[in-house]
């Protein structure tokens, strides 16, 4: 367990200073995001009430409240968010090919180490999980500050405060909802199919580096197999029993698809890793 933590750590280290400037890229592009908002609709407030005679609650009515959905619907709110996804995608691969393709092919060192293979396999899952749900985190640690700075900006008069729930459940089309399910189930569900695909893909990448090119379309046919088994409940029902289950007995038959595929990508995963991959 320590040497696995150790690995853990040090996959965390070697990716923190691009971590912390994602964060800083996030938080800093957000507020200035809720700034930009908040004093465009200022200054379309002014305008309107100062300049053209209008009255408060005629402004009100006709351009509506501010509110913090005007500012998470921006590029600067929504583009980050999409940012910090990608980074992490590219990562997923760049996490294993780094260690083959960087300097004097680091993965045969780490192959030597005095451990079992399998907790590189884990380490390195580990450590994608920890930045995504640390990302998730932070961003919902910046919703209350940058609403602070909204209510900063605009007088009570002029804006609707939202909760973070109301924030979340209000971005119907954006990349909150994506990251922030509303109920707990369908959270559960999201990210269990997340922590299933991040598996997937670690064996995928490990079919091409055992195999080369003919792993490449080994990791392919591999990977489409994983999605039909995940959701071959759902396939049998709608081809061969319409309506036959009821939603819950179809999430538990999908839940345990799920587990069948990441045992099957750990298992596949360690045998590579222990067999395939030589030193």
């Amino acid at each position: 367990m320590s040497r696995y933590l150790k690995l853990v750590n040090f996959e965390l280290n070697r990716f923190f200073k691009i971590y912390l400037g994602l964060i800083a890229f996030t938080a800093i592009s957000q507020i200035i995001g809720v700034i930009n908002r908040s004093s465009q609709y200022m200054n379309q407030a002014n305008e309107a009430i100062y300049e053209r005679g209008m009255a408060l609650d005629e402004f009100i009515q006709q351009y509506g409240p501010m509110s913090f959905q005007k500012v998470s619907q921006s590029l600067f709110f929504q583009g980050p968010i999409g940012i910090c996804i990608a980074m992490l995608l590219i990562y997923m691969f760049f996490i294993w090919y780094r260690d083959w393709f960087g300097k004097n092919t680091f993965i045969y060192r780490l192959l030597m180490l005095p451990t079992e293979r399998i907790n590189i396999y884990m380490a390195k899952a580990t450590t994608i999980l920890l930045l995504v749900f640390g990302l998730i985190s932070v961003q919902i640690l910046l919703l209350p500050l940058e609403s602070t700075v909204l209510q900063w900006m605009v007088p009570e008069e002029l804006r609707m405060d939202m909760s973070v729930n109301e924030i979340i459940g209000a971005d119907v089309f954006g990349l909150l909802s994506i990251l922030y399910p509303v109920t707990v189930i369908e959270f559960f569900i999201s990210y269990a199919i997340g922590i299933m695909a991040v598996f997937v893909a670690f064996t995928c990448v490990l079919l091409e580096r055992s195999f080369r090119w003919k792993g490449i379309g080994i990791g392919l046919v591999y990977a489409l197999g994983s999605i039909v088994i995940f959701f071959l409940p759902m396939l049998i029902e709608e081809m061969f029993f319409p309506y036959f289950l009821y939603p819950m007995e179809l999430l538990l038959l999908m839940l345990l698809t799920g587990l069948i595929v990441t045992a099957l990508a750990i298992w596949i995963g360690h045998y590579l890793l222990k067999n395939k991959i030589r030193v």
